[in-house]
């Protein structure tokens, strides 16, 4: 039977601060995996991918590192008091109390819930004093357990506690007798853990120093409790305070609308609430779009409310950047599933197969296997190489990864379209990217065409249309005018240009011999090795994947250059930490361990935490790496036909020699380069301290 969530054993007091908040994380870690509850560099790993997409410092002085991840076995609160407080990113100052999560992956509501109550209770100052006033472990472990397991004639329910925060029916009943708005609110954060609960809780305080009614939708991991339809007739404005996309927005179609990230909720709660109730009687406010369902009441988004949205929103760089990462991401399993079995297919059969697949994987079974099929090529009729079951299996293989890959630039656009439009845009941007193959703008096209259907679909979410017209909007009218505009303009206008475009593209990167092609592998390796996984490594990787469709030399070698550059920096990282471990603090020497894995599978990410903790040493050094990396690729010819997969996939790369010998000349570089940059930043900062204890 699983223990209580927070004992003696995980609480600390009077640490001693071992560096920046990546090192009071490593020590959490080590805290809770002491007690046999967790995996230790799994749970670290998941909570420094947490704090990079997310800083956990919160206003008050505390943090709270957490994630949900499988290499939790039981749910556990681990408690650091700091001597000396660290900065977690928050803007009001560092944090001394930091108070880890870990949860399962599998977490069962119960539990969330009990989480969900400490969120809460980290937002009631007097709490906060007294986990700083504990002398003894057992006193913070007792009021730690006794917020989550209240004992029986204090318990409240936590949904009724979210439902008013006024605190009793007659309150609220006052409030709206006094003409008080009623306010809705949303609150959600990545994990659905803390912020979550800790934003509905200073809503709740909020609005119950202001005599405001307040409902609260919590939309965490412990589930949602939604509003009634009586709550959400009687509403006058709703909060949305979240930083993922929230469910049923087309709930509150019409309603004035105030839109922020969850932490400005926990940091500015007041503020949003009178946000909230000044919107109620601005005819110029922001509005939920009428998107799906009838706007209430009639309520109609006016034309200077989409002023007022974009001064709340994301600017729109930003917001086609995060679309096109959208697309990349969801077509990536496209590229991996196509790509590798293209891959087996050449392993099984040869590399003629290409030639005849479609009509051997149609035409023979099992039972009745092809002998040598003929086929044209270059220099007349040629047989392929192998018969019998290994051309049958291979054929099969091939077309499954041929068809696979057929989509990739239809998922592409579809997913671009998705990411900035929501469900209506999927529709018109596949479509057009399979307009986009169809005339021979390859993935040029797949873009403009996303981007296209994403923007028209977006623009007729705003549209006010009759109630008897509204729930025709998402699932026919948007997809069919979107999908005739964008298809249109591809056919008429659009289409003829980017062909001959990607033409020129893929005949210039054929013709790339010598000093160019190496030019152009320098390029790729710097790009892999800029970001580790961000946009610009995403751009050169979607560059790559989106010639291997073509089948040419060519784009094979570019294939093979950027997954052997974007192997360098993890692997490189993991040597430097062989090489001179005194330069590394312990977690490091830790995720150098992970970082030969993550790197020999092409997983750039793996290099992401020593990055974050030094990036002027480490992003240059790798970049070098990687410009050597990919200049040895072009140098040696090397081809790969697979998407992914690092030296797991060496059946797909020739010559792979060359393939090994150019990651093994730029993690060299590299993991030299980094080496001697900390090392002579290490001598300076004893030379400083040195001069200091003199005078």
């Amino acid at each position: 039977m699983p223990g209580p969530l927070m004992t003696p054993e995980l609480v600390r007091l009077e640490v001693a601060p071992p560096g920046d908040k990546q090192a009071v994380i490593g020590l959490m870690a080590d805290l809770i995996s002491a007690t046999g509850r967790a995996e230790r560099d799994g749970l670290e790993a998941g909570l420094l991918k947490r704090e990079e997409s997310f800083a956990t410092g919160m206003p008050g002085g505390f943090a709270i590192p957490h994630c949900r991840t499988d290499a939790v076995h039981e749910a556990a609160l681990g408690f650091l008091r700091l001597a000396e407080p660290v900065d977690f990113g928050s803007a009001d100052g560092p944090a001394d109390l930091i108070i880890g999560i870990a949860a399962p992956a599998g977490t069962d509501d119960q539990h969330l819930k009990l989480l969900a109550q400490l969120s809460r209770a980290l937002i009631r100052p007097e709490f906060l004093a007294d986990l700083r006033a504990a002398k003894e472990p057992h006193e913070v472990s007792d009021l730690v357990m006794g917020v989550i397991e209240p004992a029986p004639d204090t318990a409240h329910d936590d949904t009724a506690q979210g439902d008013a925060a006024l605190g009793t029916d007659e309150a609220q009943a006052s409030a709206t007798a006094s003409g008080q708005p009623v306010l809705l609110a949303i609150t959600s954060c990545p994990t659905g853990i803390a912020h979550t609960y800790m934003a509905a809780e200073s809503l709740e305080n909020a609005a119950k120093d202001k005599g405001v009614e307040l409902h609260v939708e919590t939309q965490g991991s412990g589930g949602i409790t939604p509003f009634t339809e009586e709550q959400i007739a009687a509403a006058s404005a709703l909060i949305v305070a979240a930083d993922v996309n929230i469910s049923g927005r087309e709930r509150f179609a019409g309603l004035p609308l105030v839109e922020h990230p969850v932490k400005r909720a926990i940091s500015h709660g007041s503020e949003m609430i009178d946000e909230a109730v000044a919107a109620t009687t601005d005819p110029s406010t922001r509005r939920v779009p009428t998107s799906g369902s009838a706007a209430k009441n009639g309520e109609s988004s006016s034309s200077s409310s989409s002023s007022s949205s974009a001064a709340n929103q994301q600017s729109w760089p930003r917001r086609i950047q995060g679309a096109v990462m959208t697309g990349v991401s969801y077509m990536i399993p496209f590229v991996a599933a196509g790509g590798l079995l293209m891959a087996l297919g050449f392993l099984v059969a040869g590399f003629d197969v290409a030639f005849v697949a479609q009509d051997v994987a149609t035409s023979f079974s099992l039972t009745s296997l092809p002998d040598h099929q003929t086929y044209e090529s270059a220099t007349g009729a040629v047989q392929t190489e192998r018969a019998g079951l290994a051309l049958y299996l291979g054929a099969v293989f091939f077309t499954l990864g041929d068809l696979g890959m057929g989509f990739l630039v239809a998922a592409l656009s579809g997913y671009i379209a998705f990411g900035l439009a929501g469900r209506p845009g999927i529709a018109p941007g596949f479509i057009g990217g399979a307009v986009s193959v169809a005339v021979g703008a390859g993935f040029l096209g797949g873009l403009i065409t996303g981007l296209l259907a994403g923007l028209i679909a977006l623009w007729f979410t705003t549209l006010t249309p009759p109630r008897w017209l509204a729930g025709l909007m998402p699932v026919v009218i948007i997809p069919l005018v979107t999908t005739f505009v964008v298809g249109g303009l591809m056919l008429l206008f659009l289409g003829r240009p980017l062909a001959t475009l990607m033409t020129a593209l893929q005949d210039g990167l054929t013709s790339m011999s010598g000093s160019s092609a190496i030019l152009l592998g320098v390029i790729i390796g710097l790009m892999m090795c800029f970001d580790l996984g961000g946009p610009v490594n995403k751009a050169a990787y979607l560059f790559a994947t989106a010639g291997l469709s073509q089948g040419t030399e060519a784009s094979f070698q570019i294939m093979a250059a950027v997954m052997a550059a974007g192997m360098v920096p993890p692997l490189a990282m993991a040597l430097s930490t062989v090489v001179r471990r005194k330069l590394y603090s312990p977690v490091e020497r830790e995720n150098g361990t992970t970082a030969w894995l993550l790197g020999a599978a092409f997983i750039s990410e793996g290099a992401i935490p020593f990055a974050a903790a030094d990036p002027l040493r480490v992003i240059p050094s790798t970049m070098a790496g990687g410009a050597v990396t990919g200049a040895l690729i072009m140098a040696f010819s090397v081809g790969s036909q697979a998407p992914h997969g690092g030296v797991f996939v060496v059946f797909a790369i020739s010559p792979v020699w060359g393939f090994l010998l150019a990651i093994l000349a730029g993690t060299l570089v590299a993991a030299a380069a980094v080496t001697v940059l900390k090392e002579l930043g290490r001598r300076k900062t004893a030379a400083t301290e040195a001069a200091e204890v003199a005078a």
